[in-house]
């Protein structure tokens, strides 16, 4: 893979006076009543208020950033108009959207600020200079940009982001499958079936040969998809699939499951069902590549209620035991090791900050600024935190959990951890070894993470009944 060692220096960033073509839409017409600097600032900053661009660069680090956003969103949440302009007017001036990873990161969780004040109307003023925004600006849904197949394969092998959960998923399931016949995977997967190619490889040199693979893909329902989006239907993405499997001599069949996981994927546990008393002598084989922390949480009870369920119920957890109730012969869960369920927006953005320069910080050692793939990369990035931050109710569906709660679910479910064996650990180190230095591996019991720069990133875990 390409790496970049170097980089441009960051531009400098001057102080912005008011300006009714400010990107974040801040300020508006200086004639407007609703102008944010026609009422003075008042309400001093604790301590001593920023006054130049001197003493603002003394707030552009990461902590005194995650800090003023979470005041600035506390002052929204509270309809603090005069708080919340003189937070925003330090953010915007600090954190440029062409700056540094932690100024990139910033600038994007100011948006979705403002995004919120817009869709909540909780603070009047901001909501107003949204709207000014909203018209001169795409949505982040238009910018998303829709990946051809061989784009999106291409993309995904940029970082381990996902290279990691295929590698570990794909080990555990040839191991399991050993002596069967027929494999049956369900790919629960935001990046539409790209771990399928390298799963037929692996089961192409089966020491006992290829077995028949049962492929059902499942297609999100929903309007609010997570990013990366393809630009072809399912079908046509599975013709391609059922080529090169047999370029490879796998005997492959492909179906497509349309389903919401805002019911906990009924549609696609109903057809299992089915399938399950039809079916003899094959592996069912439930691949979760990141996308189970869309099934809403109960701990948002405005989510539960809009569902119709009791927001003492939780929908994941009702999906596992209904997973377990299938008997398969592997489940595997890939997903990023973070917590964004809080109802409380402070407490998600603090979680979200803390997890999120990530990305921001690994695009800087493998894509130059200014390339194609850098503004797809952190438009997905931006989304998310909108999503994360903006949003409320059944369009939220980043709601990600960490690694042992999703390990006491599992338990809960009535599974037990299965581990990966030293060929797995091979494979994953083998991939990172493709990689930029940061990247690394670890072990925590029977599962394995990925970490850049020693902090957890995604964990991949596999269990059996």
């Amino acid at each position: 893979m390409m790496q970049f060692s170097s980089q441009a220096a960051p531009p400098q960033h001057t102080l912005l006076k008011p300006n009714p073509n400010n990107i974040h839409g801040l300020f508006l017409d200086p004639s407007s009543p609703n102008n944010l600097f026609n009422n003075r600032l008042t309400r001093p900053w604790p301590g001593s208020f920023p006054t130049s661009s001197k003493t603002l660069g003394s707030f552009n680090t990461a902590g005194c950033m995650e800090q003023l956003l979470a005041h600035c969103a506390s002052a929204v949440e509270s309809n603090d108009a005069t708080l919340a302009q003189q937070l925003l007017w330090v953010l915007n001036n600090i954190a440029p959207p062409e700056g540094d990873s932690n100024q990139r990161l910033t600038s994007a969780f100011l948006r979705a600020l403002i995004s919120r004040a817009s869709n909540s109307g909780s603070c009047k003023i901001l909501a107003s200079a949204a709207g000014a925004l909203a018209a001169t600006n795409s949505s982040l849904s238009d910018a998303l940009h829709r990946f051809s197949a061989v784009e999106l394969a291409s993309f995904v092998d940029l970082t381990p982001w996902h290279r990691f959960g295929y590698s570990a998923a794909n080990a555990a399931i040839v191991e399991v499958s050993e002596g069967f016949p027929t494999i049956h995977v369900v790919d629960l997967s935001t990046t539409h079936c790209m771990q399928m190619p390298t799963l037929i490889d692996a089961l192409s040199n089966r020491p006992e040969g290829p077995p028949i693979l049962r492929l059902t893909a499942v297609s999100l329902t929903d309007e609010t998809l997570p990013p990366p989006l393809l630009d072809m239907p399912y079908e046509e993405l599975g013709a391609r699939l059922i080529n090169f499997a047999r370029s490879r001599n796998v005997p492959m069949d492909f179906r497509v499951i349309h389903s919401s996981p805002s019911d906990g994927f009924s549609d696609v546990l109903d057809q299992l069902r089915v399938q399950q008393l039809v079916s003899d002598g094959e592996a069912l084989v439930v691949n979760c590549q990141m996308m189970l922390h869309c099934i809403p949480d109960e701990t948002a009870g405005t989510v539960a209620s809009t569902v119709g369920i009791n927001p003492s119920i939780s929908l994941r957890s009702m999906f596992l035991k209904a997973l377990r109730s299938l008997e398969p012969a592997l489940v595997t869960i890939v997903d990023e090791d973070a917590d964004f369920t809080s109802p409380d927006v402070v407490t998600r953005l603090r979680s979200a900050f803390n997890y999120l320069w990530i990305p921001y910080d690994t695009v800087d050692t493998f894509l130059p600024r200014g390339s194609e793939q850098r503004k797809w990369y952190e438009a997905g990035i931006s989304w998310k935190i909108d999503n994360v931050i903006a949003q409320e109710g059944l369009q939220r569906v980043e709601r990600l959990e960490s690694k042992g709660r999703w390990g006491q679910r599992m338990r809960n479910a009535g599974f037990r951890a299965l581990g990966f064996g030293e060929e797995a650990v091979v494979e994953v180190k083998g991939m990172l070894d493709e990689h930029s230095a940061g990247w690394g591996l670890k072990r925590d019991e029977e599962d394995l993470v990925l970490t850049w720069k020693g902090h957890n990133v995604v964990f991949a875990t596999a269990w059996v009944p």
